[in-house]
């Protein structure tokens, strides 16, 4: 079955301009120029963790399995080239099911003119497992990091926050063509995607920059479906928007004057922009703003993968 898998993908995956040599050699050859650089990201997607195979369709669970990948390439304000797809097939699996899954892949590729460039296909006793590895290029130096926020910078997200596991999670659309967007529309310092939560997400910024943040908290988008979970677990509904996670929208920070042209003049009008806080560089780690003035420290909280050897 693997030959005629891997011989239906190679024919039914058009030729891509930057990626010369694709399927059906040892490696891919992706094209460069000495003016660009290359951005890598990967991530794995596991069956009962990330999506439950016997309550969604195939198709979504491809989808996501490439959307979360191209958030983080958007994170990067880079623009996306090409996918390597590696599959962990239970044994028992149905072919089409396997055909419907590539599909979901494939046409969220061709939204983002990603060629699927390559990849691996294993079969097991365990649940099915996807891993995307996504490379996408950026001019020279220019790409957007976790670790480059400044003190005094304003701190925006795109988007609304929460209740992603109402179905968001699954249905996503990645913030690339935003993050191209405001990288040309601002100076921006430093840039993230929120996957495991915002206060988890910031305080990774803040520990990589080396610097804190104070949060405006009734300035954060929150959205609809973080109401409706707050509505069936008896939290607040800020508590969803700050931490549920799966949002994957943009995290970012740039000069407050540059914060305010941008928000005066957003360079797209159908993506919410916020202000919801701002670095601060006397002080470590995460704070809340009161409406007295005070700052109370705030503890991050998230979705973290845990084992226990």
């Amino acid at each position: 079955m693997e030959n005629t898998f891997l011989k239906h993908i190679s024919r039914s995956t058009p030729h891509h301009r930057l990626v010369p040599l694709g399927i059906g050699d040892d490696a891919a050859i992706l094209g460069h120029t000495d003016n660009l650089d290359t951005v890598v990201t990967t991530d794995m997607l596991c069956d009962g963790v990330h999506f439950l195979s016997d309550e969604v369709t195939p198709e979504l669970i491809g989808r996501k399995a490439l959307a979360v990948n191209l958030s983080d390439i958007a994170a990067m304000t880079a623009t996306p080239v090409a996918a390597f797809v590696s599959l962990a097939l239970p044994r028992d699996l149905e072919h089409d099911y396997v055909y419907r899954l590539m599909n979901g892949i494939r046409e969220l590729a061709d939204e983002f003119d990603v060629a699927i460039a390559g990849g691996d296909t294993n079969s097991w006793d365990g649940k099915l497992a996807i891993n995307v590895c996504l490379s996408g290029i950026v001019a020279r130096r220019n790409a957007k990091l976790r670790s480059t926020a400044e003190p005094g910078d304003w701190i925006l997200v795109t988007g609304e926050l929460g209740g992603s596991i109402l179905g968001r999670h699954l249905t996503f659309r990645p913030r690339v063509d935003e993050a191209l967007k405001l990288a040309v529309a601002a100076d921006i310092n430093a840039c993230m995607d929120i996957s495991d939560g915002l206060l988890l997400d910031l305080s990774r910024m803040m520990e990589a920059s080396n610097t804190g943040a104070v949060l405006d908290y009734d300035q954060i988008p929150i959205s609809p479906a973080a109401r409706q979970r707050a509505i069936e677990t008896g939290l607040p509904p800020i508590e969803h928007a700050l931490s549920d996670g799966e949002d994957f929208e943009l995290l970012f920070t740039l000069p407050a004057m540059e914060a305010r042209t941008l928000l005066a003049n957003p360079p797209f009008t159908d993506v919410r922009l916020s202000h919801i806080g701002k670095i601060i560089g006397e002080a470590s780690g995460l704070f809340r703003r009161v409406p007295d003035g005070n700052l109370l420290n705030v503890q991050p909280k998230g979705f973290e993968h845990e084992w226990h050897p």
